[in-house]
């Protein structure tokens, strides 16, 4: 099934908060919600779209700041990221007061996702890899099809997610990157966290912390 995707950045870290939609059954995924949840509902409403998940890469308050309030706005479930990242999500009010964010509360996903899960958008499935070393939970969703990943914190165009954070590792990170984001080939194009789109193949040449 061919997977749709529109780019919403949200709060002032400029996160990419991803809308994904099955072409066919126009059903949709809401990736990383860190915040600014009416700009959100506004552009799924303008998509014309119905969404029926949530989707967490991990648990910093700029990709999961948003989500217990768009879940409960939307009468959405909300999956991932992997476990380890617990402390996060329910740390999230924490994070808001450091950030100075407000509203914001802690979320318990109704679904934990880890390493060869998959899930679903309408009718198309992403593969779930997990990629520890920004945070420890963190994950990836991967279109195979579309040849579409969706990075989250892991990789930028140019850069790599930051470790200098609670339980972050930067060897645990290359390896996330070597092992599970380089294999999947130099063709696929992807959505990091922040900044503009790139490809495996790209990065794989040129990324001053990863190249190799």
């Amino acid at each position: 099934m061919s997977i749709k995707y529109q780019i919403v950045p949200v709060t002032p870290l400029e996160q990419n908060c991803t809308i994904l939609w099955c072409e066919e059954t126009r059903k949709a995924a809401i990736v990383d919600p860190g915040g600014e949840v009416p700009r959100i509902v506004a552009a799924i409403e303008q998509l014309g779209v119905t969404p029926e998940k949530i989707l967490l890469t991990h648990g910093h308050i700029d990709h999961a700041g948003g989500a217990a309030e768009l879940a409960e706005r939307l009468g959405v479930p909300i999956e991932g990221p992997q476990r380890e990242d617990a402390f996060l999500l329910d740390g999230l009010p924490a994070q808001a007061r450091a950030y100075g964010f407000s509203g914001v509360r802690a979320v318990t996903p109704d679904r934990w996702l880890e390493d060869g899960d998959t899930v679903t958008v309408g009718n198309a499935t992403l593969k779930v890899f997990h990629c520890p070393g920004h945070t420890p939970g963190h994950v990836v969703f991967f279109d195979e099809p579309g040849r579409i990943l969706l990075s989250g914190d892991v990789l930028f165009q140019g850069s790599i997610g930051r470790t200098d954070f609670p339980r972050g590792d930067f060897d645990t990170l290359i390896a996330s990157i070597h092992l599970k984001l380089w294999p999947l080939g130099n063709d696929v194009a992807f959505i990091s966290g922040h900044g503009p789109m790139s490809t495996i193949g790209h990065e794989r040449r040129y990324n001053p912390f990863c190249a190799g």
